[in-house]
C-alpha cells in the first residue's frame, strides 16, 4: 500500500441547484479555520447578485473570500500551505473565460498544473453540464463540451469525487489521502 500523505484534492460535481456549494461548505467547514473561499462568479445581472449575496450569508465567521474570476491557477498558488481551500465554481471560471474569448487551452492547462499538487485540503466545485440535451448554439455546445473536458480532467486528479444529485452525495472515487487510483 502506498504511503499515504496530505494534502488531498476533493472535486464535487452535479447539476444545478444539486447542493454542491452547500456540501462543499460542510465538508471544509468540519476542518480548522480559517477557510478560503475562492469565487469565480462574475455579478452581470440582479440574479447573480442575489446568488452570490445568498452564498456570502452563508459563511460566517472563519472565511476568507478571495474573488478571481479569471487567474484562478495564480489564486491557487498564492494561497497559504495548508489551508482549507474552497473553489466555487470551476464553470464560472470556464464561462468566465469563454466569453473573454481567452486561450482556453492555456488557460486550462495552467489551472491542471495548480490542481495537481494542493498544499492543503482543497475542495472544487463544478457543473456536470452534460446530462441534458445537446443545445442549439455553437456557444454553448462549444462550453458544454469544455467544462466536460475539464471536468474529466479535474476528476482525474483527485483524490476524491462526489456527484451531488438532489442534495445527496454520491461518492464516485475515493482514493486514500495522496494515493492516487
Amino acid at each position: 500500500m502506498a504511503e499515504l500523505t496530505a494534502p488531498r484534492l476533493t472535486f464535487l460535481l452535479g447539476g444545478a441547484r444539486s447542493g454542491k456549494s452547500l456540501h462543499a461548505e460542510t465538508l471544509i467547514s468540519a476542518l480548522p479555520a480559517p477557510w478560503i473561499y475562492i469565487a469565480t462568479a462574475q455579478a452581470f445581472d440582479d440574479e447573480m447578485s442575489a446568488r452570490i449575496k445568498k452564498h456570502q450569508m452563508r459563511r460566517k465567521n472563519g472565511w476568507q473570500t478571495i474573488e478571481t474570476p479569471l487567474d484562478l491557477a495564480k489564486a491557487l498558488q498564492q494561497v497559504p500551505a495548508g489551508a482549507p481551500i474552497l473553489v466555487d465554481c470551476l464553470t464560472l471560471w470556464l464561462s468566465n473565460h469563454i466569453l473573454r474569448e481567452c486561450d482556453l487551452a492555456h488557460e486550462c492547462d495552467a489551472l491542471l498544473i495548480a490542481l495537481q499538487k494542493p498544499r492543503g485540503p482543497w475542495f472544487v466545485v463544478a457543473n456536470e453540464t452534460g446530462m441534458g440535451i445537446v443545445p442549439e448554439n455553437a456557444l454553448a455546445r462549444r462550453f458544454r463540451d469544455a467544462a466536460g473536458m475539464l471536468n474529466q480532467k479535474v476528476a482525474a486528479l483527485a483524490d476524491e469525487v462526489i456527484l451531488m444529485t438532489a442534495g445527496l452525495p454520491i461518492q464516485l472515487k475515493n482514493a486514500p489521502t495522496g494515493e492516487k487510483q
